[in-house]
């Protein structure tokens, strides 16, 4: 865990070595991003299960666990930030990367690059690296500068792959992905009042257990647990930037029994609800609560 009285750094950049601490299973306050020069293999990124081979990127949340399972040896670098640094969600208009690399209950953390596209990706890196060997006037703002022109070109690669992957599907006879596009639009409408698989096949005129079929087929989990990590999603949200009583949290996010959504958001992020606020919010500073 990144913890400034610890002397942790706040944006870490290395390389993916053979014995990596990403091969075991692990859960750290980080946005993380791994740039998988060459391998290939299978990522876990909480209850979802992912096939990858490089040249790629993958994008990983802060609490979340996760780790590689390859199938070939990795070469590859690690980029790792805290909010602190540069906050996903202050930044979101400026770098669009907040609910696409980050934060995507639905979608694979992932995305494919071609060969012509790795020369930029590792002259971003190498100007990163130099510039934390170097230091010096304005180092952490033009880390920042650098930081966000990779986010933005790893977004825009992300929806175009997306945009394609969607005209791809609705020219082929499978009417599976533009459910699931329509899925994906229904939970974030209504997560807040309908949280039942059966409310959200009824409205997409499919048998729940056709639709469920198809959640844990595309995204590698149960339409359940889909609902549940975007409630959770909320609920994180409130308790970073609010001073809401735990109680009134859970409740807006379906959860009558307090306790159980202590025992739950526990097992997302490996702390309580109240652990969480108070640890982030005493290294942020209080900053994370002037949010609006």
């Amino acid at each position: 865990m990144f913890d400034p009285r610890q002397g942790g750094a706040a944006f870490k950049l290395e390389p993916i070595r053979a014995g990596s601490e990403f091969l075991q299973p692990q859960r750290c306050n980080y946005f993380t991003v791994l740039w998988i020069r060459n391998g290939r293999g299978r990522f876990h990124a909480d209850l979802a299960s992912h096939d990858f081979r490089g040249p790629a990127l993958l994008f990983f949340n802060p609490y979340q666990t996760f780790f590689l399972e390859p199938a070939a040896a990795l070469d590859g670098v690690s980029l790792q930030f805290h909010a602190n640094f540069f906050c996903i969600e202050t930044y979101h208009e400026a770098v669009g990367c907040n609910g696409v690399l980050f934060n995507d209950i639905h979608g694979r953390p992932l995305v494919s690059l071609d060969a012509g596209l790795v020369p930029e990706v590792e002259h971003l890196l190498s100007q990163m690296t130099l510039e934390l060997r170097t230091t010096g006037l304005a180092h952490a703002e033009i880390l920042v500068s650098y930081l966000k022109v990779f986010l933005i070109k790893a977004t825009r690669l992300k929806l175009e792959q997306q945009q394609q992957q969607q005209l791809e599907s609705s020219g082929a006879s499978q009417s599976s992905p533009p459910v699931l596009a329509r899925l994906t639009q229904l939970i974030e409408e209504h997560y807040q009042t309908k949280r039942s698989p059966h409310e959200y096949a009824a409205l997409l005129h499919i048998s729940a257990k056709a639709l469920g079929r198809q959640v844990k087929t595309q995204w590698g989990r149960t339409l359940t647990e889909l609902i549940r990590e975007r409630l959770l999603k909320d609920a994180k949200w409130q308790l970073l930037h609010t001073l809401r009583p735990v109680k009134e949290v859970a409740w807006e996010a379906g959860f009558a029994d307090e306790f159980y959504f202590s025992r739950l958001f526990k097992k997302a992020t490996g702390m309580s609800p109240t652990a969480f606020r108070e640890f982030e919010t005493t290294i942020r500073g209080g900053r994370n609560l002037s949010m609006k």
